[in-house]
């Protein structure tokens, strides 16, 4: 694989804990190479560190040695203030639980990560009402969180994932709270932003039937990560 195609590049990450005196090691020396435009699903046991795994990467989470590359960028070596604002404009996150804001619309949810950058409200705003167009959403821009179903709620939040352009999309169990039709429907709409923005994912699931449509699966086990060959 060549640097020129990749987007992530982990070298040798590891993540350990310490829990009552002893050192509880979740990743070790982990290597991960991959390239834009992929889409990979995450699988393993329940446990194991895949949700871990996806906080490192998505830097909430420090590691405890090694390195990620993004864009050729070694975010272990950035500032807390320059990591935040390289998250906010290269990394969107997707989550079992959606975490919208109870108090704003969908369509304000969806404008947040911009107005967090201090983006021109109009032009957020023309994003905003764009994507969820996209994500089938544009007869609920006001409708608050309380007002949408699961599903709509899980588009909102795609949305708000994608609606800076991020060239990494990270999602943890994006569908483990919803009912099979409905998880089949935002599966269809993670590929179809990928087609269309070529967005690199990664989707932690233990959803095999998904993973098995996703182009590469990865299995985490024993701290580290391999390919799985269909």
């Amino acid at each position: 694989m060549t640097t020129d195609t990749l987007l992530l590049d982990i070298r040798q990450l590891s993540k350990s804990y310490i829990h009552r005196d002893k050192v509880i090691l979740v990743l070790r020396d982990l290597n991960l190479q991959v390239r834009h435009g992929e889409m990979c699903a995450i699988v393993g046991a329940s446990g194991v560190g895949k949700s871990t795994f996806l906080n490192v990467v998505g830097t909430l989470d420090a590691p405890s040695d090694g390195h990620i590359q993004v864009n050729g960028e070694d975010i272990t070596r950035m500032s807390a203030r320059r990591l935040s604002n390289f998250r906010n404009r290269t990394i969107g996150f997707v989550f079992q639980f959606h975490y919208l804001l109870p108090e704003f619309t969908a369509l304000e949810n969806v404008m947040m990560p911009g107005l967090i950058q201090h983006m021109d409200r109009t032009t957020i705003r023309a994003q905003a009402e764009s994507i969820l167009g996209e994500v089938g959403l544009s007869h609920r821009l006001t409708h608050k969180p309380g007002e949408l179903s699961g599903g709509e709620q899980q588009r909102v939040a795609l949305a708000r994932a994608l609606v800076l352009r991020p060239p990494l999309l990270l999602a943890d169990e994006p569908t483990g709270n919803l009912d099979n039709r409905t998880a089949e429907g935002i599966h269809a709409l993670f590929f179809e932003m990928n087609r269309h923005y070529n967005t690199t994912m990664l989707m932690v699931t233990h959803n095999l039937e998904l993973a098995r449509q996703m182009p590469r699966t990865l299995e985490l086990a024993d701290g580290t990560v391999k390919d799985i060959v269909a």
